[in-house]
């Protein structure tokens, strides 16, 4: 007999000494072994992911999803093992509905890990559209924060509206300094060629024009800068407390959030809630299996075996009580007579 099959007894939580008698029992040991020891496998691998997405580390990824691993493999073990076979199927079932309650909620918190993995790609997707609208609010709230540069801007652009309007009347008068010049005519032009008296006042009009634009942009032009300089220590400040909020944004990835997007997606999407439900319901299957097998599997040999082993402890034992009480009397009434103890 190998060592794989007694491991197998083990994990099944029969007692080989017994079972070795049985040989139509032991392929169902087996089986109910390598399931609760498989179930456990999944539990430690589930962990394991869940604590690497928390602490994103492997140590402590493999070292808690050892644990966890054996806890659910002792935990399976022991729900299997306490379950006996009688002859009355109503008693089997009372006692097997709270082992299977439990049993689902295993099944339940060992798969949500493992579903997150199978999920990751579009679990990722959707971390990345949340990251995206939340930089945008954090952005906006900044600017709502930050309102005076808006107010600097419009100042900004209220100095440059100005120079562009001083802008357009010097090209204006230059205009009509060139068609007064030429002889073009217009409303405002005589139509007569050459440097005339009408010239001489459109080229005095256009220096006057220049000279303001010039002096204008000067003026302006120190103002701009030192609202440019406000505009850049402001927006420093707005980018410094956005610095403060991005890793949090970043480290937006644990498993609150994966389970939250898992449940958006699955509200999203048909397909992803029922491969949610399909997964769930594959290791509900796995770790109520040994349980229902026990259910549905005819009292066998082993059984008869464990209640005679049983009988006999207890018969033992009931023989050893009468037997300590009647030596205990016989004592009593030795002692009763050496000190002339009358009842």
């Amino acid at each position: 007999m190998n060592k794989i099959t007694k491991f197998f007894w083990f994990c099944s939580g029969a007692y080989a000494p017994l079972l070795t008698k049985t040989p139509t029992e032991t392929h169902k040991y087996v089986g109910i072994g390598g399931t609760v020891f498989f179930t456990g496998l999944l539990a430690a691998i589930s962990a394991g992911y869940a604590l690497y997405t928390v602490f994103e580390s492997p140590w402590y990824a493999i070292g808690f999803g050892l644990v966890w691993g054996l806890m659910i493999f002792n935990l399976d073990r022991f729900i299997v093992a306490s379950m006996r076979k009688r002859n009355n199927a109503w008693a089997e079932w009372k006692m097997a509905i709270p082992r299977l309650v439990f049993a689902v909620l295993l099944a339940i918190v060992i798969s949500r890990p493992l579903e997150l993995k199978i999920f990751e790609r579009e679990i990722n997707r959707k971390l990345d559209e949340k990251k995206t609208a939340m930089i945008a609010q954090s952005k906006e709230a900044l600017k709502a924060g930050f309102s005076e540069i808006n107010g600097l801007e419009a100042k900004k652009d209220s100095l440059k509206s100005e120079v562009a309007a001083a802008t357009a009347f010097r090209d204006k008068v230059q205009q009509e300094y060139d068609f007064e010049r030429f002889g073009t005519k217009t409303n405002g032009t005589s139509g007569i060629v050459g440097l005339g008296s009408n010239a001489k006042k459109k080229e005095q009009q256009l220096d006057v024009a220049q000279k303001d634009l010039e002096a204008l942009r000067a003026g302006h032009q120190v103002r701009m800068d030192t609202l440019d300089s406000e505009i850049k220590k402001l927006t420093a400040l707005r980018q410094a407390e956005f610095d403060k909020i991005q890793p949090n944004i970043d480290g937006f990835d644990g498993l609150a959030a994966r389970l939250d997007a898992l449940e958006v997606l699955t509200k999203e999407s048909n397909a992803m809630f029922w491969a949610n439900i399909m997964i769930m319901l594959l290791f509900v299957a796995v770790e109520t299996a040994p349980i229902f097998v026990k259910l549905i599997s005819p009292r066998g040999p082993y059984d008869e075996l464990l209640d005679l082993a049983e009988l006999r402890v207890q018969v033992y034992a009931n023989e050893q009580t009468v037997k300590t009480r009647e030596k205990s009397d016989q004592n009593i009434q030795v002692f009763r007579t050496a000190n002339g103890v009358r009842v």
